[in-house]
């Protein structure tokens, strides 16, 4: 089974849904024969390159609520052992974080990619780290095990650059405007940071129509929240 997930690296219900998953994942009988890969998907494709405070971008753009959401989130990421640290977050463009995430599955697979999917998630939420820098993002991925050399000299050029705007934009054409969005088999799509229960309901099902060969959809539990635009649902 393969299970492509699509997200951006500044979206914290991605890091949400991507521990309730796990959590679906480690008890699934066939987690073996489950591969799963990440794809790029931009909340702000536009984002400057020069990094600024988090708490500052939010406030300008959702007002004083911004705070309130922040700490939704935070106390729900508690929940999933992840530790937001919003004051030192940084915005920041996250496309070279996807290149780099591109350059991870292509060379070393689809686990080490997504440990440094982890670790990218954990430098942006938790460390502060910009993760639009070249040299702090060649640190995240030396730490997972990726080559120094061949890192540095990849951000440097514009290799991926190409393949990860044609994920982009087969993103769009999939019709996904929100993100996490879990798709099993390139058939059946999960919107949202969904419970692990529900997760693991449709791993059963996946398995299910796989074996039997059944073209039947899935049927799946309503989107669960998730970001879109820059947003994320609070």
């Amino acid at each position: 089974m393969k299970v492509e997930i699509w997200s951006d690296i500044a979206c914290p219900w991605c890091y949400i849904g991507k521990r309730r998953f796990e959590e679906a994942l480690a008890d699934f009988p066939g987690k073996e024969q489950v591969e799963v890969v990440y794809r790029p998907y931009q909340l702000v494709p536009d984002a400057p390159t020069t990094a600024s405070p988090h708490r500052a971008w939010l406030a300008e753009r959702y007002g004083p609520q911004s705070v309130a959401m922040d700490a939704r989130v935070a106390e729900l990421g508690l929940a999933e052992g992840i530790a937001y640290d919003f004051d030192a977050a940084l915005h920041a463009n996250t496309f070279l974080g996807h290149r780099l995430l591109h350059l991870a599955e292509s060379e070393y697979g689809p686990e080490v990619q997504g440990r440094l999917k982890e670790a990218l998630l954990k430098a942006h939420f938790t460390d502060g780290v910009d993760v639009g820098d070249r040299a702090a993002l060649v640190d995240v991925a030396v730490a997972v095990g990726l080559d120094r050399e061949r890192v540095t000299a990849y951000l440097a050029g514009d290799e991926g650059t190409a393949e990860v705007h044609a994920q982009l934009a087969e993103g769009r054409e999939l019709g996904i405007s929100a993100v996490p969005t879990f798709v099993f088999e390139g058939k059946w799509a999960v919107q949202g940071g969904q419970d692990a229960g529900t997760f693991r309901k449709v791993l059963d099902q996946v398995a299910a129509e796989i074996g039997e060969r059944r073209p039947a959809p899935v049927q799946v539990a309503p989107a669960g929240e998730a970001c879109a635009d820059g947003s994320c649902a609070v």
